[in-house]
């Protein structure tokens, strides 16, 4: 939660009539990042959806905040409806609407949020895809000889499945927050939040041969505290690791919608069918909110009800 503050008891630019949007934007995006702690990516998506909304009030020739009254807003959700957005597309871009206007609030730019009094649309509960232990085995062991650098891939896919973490996190680990003697690394989550995530044997085997086999010419020109590195000794970004799991993906005959995301869901519905609590998969996987994680008790029930209705003999 972003912290309190009192709002401007005078609004600062009541007498502008022409408050364009886009003259605060920069503003709020570092009130996101330096005052409510907000990750980089974060914050790059609010920037995203408020720059959308901005585009959405210049095409209604709106040109001030003050405009935005409730039948200015349910015209915009009606443009975001048919577009045909996900109902979680949909809440995301209203959540990143009324973080802004409570923000103009704060700096007496508006003296109320009319957004606030807008509800978010019903999610619908969705099941993440995830793959069979099979195939995460598949593809854990595709990087070869005749690959860039197999032992990073490797590397980076077996980290992925041991600590169910996400992308950007295993991309921005450091070499010394690793603990292959202990079995875990420290990782820097969302909100800058900093967990443990335990490896396994597998992973731990496959991080050691990437750090004794081809790490060291990989750093030859560039020096890196992190542990994932490119060809120039660069930390690897999100988006690298991304291109390292489709192709693997790819390989084995996944579906193209894999992504790290993927492989994240996979370990916490294995670890539930293995017998993991709830709570302590909350705290594995960094989520604020258990409810975030709940959503893999359905995914595991619903391939129980998929068992049961193949094999029950009355199935």
């Amino acid at each position: 939660m972003p912290p309190r503050r009192k709002p401007k008891s005078t609004p600062s630019y009541e007498m502008d009539s022409h408050l364009h949007p886009s003259k605060f934007r920069q503003a709020f995006l570092h009130y996101l990042e330096a005052e409510c702690g907000m990750s980089g990516n974060t914050v790059k998506a609010y920037q995203n959806d408020i720059t959308q909304f901005i585009g959405w009030m210049d095409s209604e020739r709106i040109s001030s905040v003050l405009d935005i009254d409730m039948a200015a807003l349910s015209n915009y959700l009606q443009w975001l409806h048919e577009k045909d957005l996900k109902a979680t597309t949909i809440s995301r871009r209203l959540v990143a609407l009324k973080m802004f206007f409570r923000y103009l609030v704060l700096e007496g730019v508006i003296p109320e949020s009319k957004v606030d009094l807008l509800s978010s649309p019903k999610l619908w509960q969705y099941l993440p895809t995830v793959l069979s232990p099979e195939t995460v085995d598949r593809m854990l062991d595709e990087p070869n000889w005749g690959d860039s650098y197999p032992y990073r891939d490797r590397a980076v896919l077996a980290t992925l499945y041991a600590t169910g973490c996400r992308a950007s996190e295993v991309a921005t680990m450091l070499l010394r927050h690793l603990r292959l003697d202990e079995n875990y690394c420290r990782v820097l989550g969302k909100g800058n939040k900093e967990r443990i995530v335990n490896l396994n044997p597998l992973a731990i085997r496959a991080i050691e041969n990437y750090l004794d086999r081809e790490r060291p010419k990989l750093t030859q020109r560039r020096d890196s505290d992190f542990l994932f590195v490119t060809r120039s000794g660069r930390a690897l970004t999100r988006v690298n690791v991304w291109h390292i799991v489709k192709k693997y993906a790819a390989r084995v005959g996944c579906s193209d919608k894999i992504s790290p995301h993927t492989l994240r869901h996979s370990f916490a519905t294995h670890m539930l069918a293995g017998g993991a609590e709830i709570r302590a998969l909350q705290e594995m996987l960094g989520h604020a909110s258990i409810r975030t994680t709940q959503i893999y008790t359905q995914v595991e029930h619903s391939r129980l009800k998929a068992i049961h209705s193949n094999c029950h003999p009355r199935g």
